[in-house]
């Protein structure tokens, strides 16, 4: 089965090439290093010939609203497009939990615009909502850090490691179409304060946590709506398992 991996070089296209790979199938990343831009076009059409399946893992090189509205929808467009064209079967996307539930974040609103593109496709389709990456903790700290103390919320995160990502999208992937959503999550709930100060502290990281009840996360300020729902697939990996192997 050849699967194509768009955004293969990234954290985790990177990962899930390997996966597949070793799980016998073959893999092939396709990014803008290897002369893949689903922004242009460039090298779609050639990439996805013949192959069984799309895994689209990519992400928006900018996190302004408009910015990644237009990657989404265009990159997104012109992967469906070119993936009909060349009669893929199966046509996987990685997008996040609670999209719908925090319509005031601008990325939230790109990531419910690419899934209904999906939908619309007419191509089979699975669509996989995971939750915040641990390895996402640093830059989340660096994005809520004001005068050098981190600024954030409480609100319910249920945050899950890479590997864990990877594995659950590969599976997806080799398995039969969905034609649905299904949502993958970490074993343990935390505030988001008390998870980036955790990861802070466990790095010897100086700066301090607020817990400040406005503050904004990608345009939003949450409570519970990151949480997944009672029917989602939980990864075995715990935050102190994955701190200690880094």
């Amino acid at each position: 089965m050849k699967i194509v991996v768009i955004g293969g070089t990234g954290l985790i296209g990177s990962k899930l090439v390997v996966r597949i790979g070793e799980h016998g199938h073959e893999a092939v990343p396709a990014a803008p290093s290897t002369g893949v831009n689903t922004l242009t076009g460039q090298g779609v059409k050639e990439v996805l010939q013949d192959a069984n399946v799309v895994v689209d893992v990519s992400n928006s090189p900018s996190f302004e609203d408009d910015d990644v509205m237009e990657f989404f929808r265009t990159s997104t467009t012109n992967l469906l497009d070119a993936a009909g064209a060349a009669g893929v079967g199966h046509y996987v996307a990685l997008s996040v939990v609670g999209t719908e539930r925090l319509p005031e974040s601008g990325y939230l609103r790109a990531k419910v615009a690419q899934e209904e593109l999906i939908k619309g496709s007419g191509l089979p389709y699975s669509i996989v909502r995971a939750t915040q990456f641990f390895e996402f903790a640093g830059r989340i700290a660096d994005s809520a850090t004001v005068s050098g103390t981190v600024r954030l919320s409480g609100a319910a995160v249920q945050p899950m490691a890479a590997d864990d990502v990877a594995a659950a999208v590969g599976k997806t992937a080799v398995g039969a179409p969905l034609n649905g959503t299904v949502e993958i999550a970490g074993p343990e709930v935390f505030g988001l304060d008390q998870w980036i100060g955790t990861v802070l502290a466990a790095r010897h990281d100086p700066r301090e946590v607020i817990t400040d009840p406005r503050a904004r996360y990608f345009g939003a300020v949450p409570d519970r709506e990151l949480l997944p729902s009672a029917g989602a697939s939980l990864a075995q990996t715990r935050l102190p398992e994955w701190l200690t192997s880094q």
